[in-house]
């Protein structure tokens, strides 16, 4: 599998945000922190693992997690912005906060 790069990340996180109807947070430093998680994960695991959750680098054991993550949508719905802050809702205002955990703990 080719390493996929910064840029292909970064194209990855405009599409996804546009298909879901979303936006990428507007802070562009934070985008790049975590785009450079994203990097490093796909070319590690071969998937976009979101890096502010603990995986396990099993894909079937983490698709939960696979960046947009399965809890993105509620969280944008209820709180604006999805848990990691990597997308937020098409009219968020304001800073990125600490939500809550939709994953459960034991998966």
């Amino acid at each position: 599998m080719a390493k996929r790069s910064l840029q292909d990340t970064q194209n990855f996180i405009v599409k996804a945000a546009q298909y879901n109807k979303w936006k990428p947070n507007p802070d562009t430093e934070f985008v790049a922190t975590i785009a450079e998680g994203l990097t490093t994960n796909v070319n590690r695991h071969g998937y976009y693992l979101c890096p502010c959750r603990d995986g396990d680098g099993d894909r079937k054991l983490d698709k939960d997690i696979v960046c947009p993550c399965v809890y993105a949508g509620p969280d944008i719905d209820q709180y604006g912005q999805c848990f990691c802050g990597l997308f937020v809702s098409q009219d968020h205002k304001g800073p990125i906060r600490q939500i809550p955990e939709r994953r459960p703990t034991a998966l």
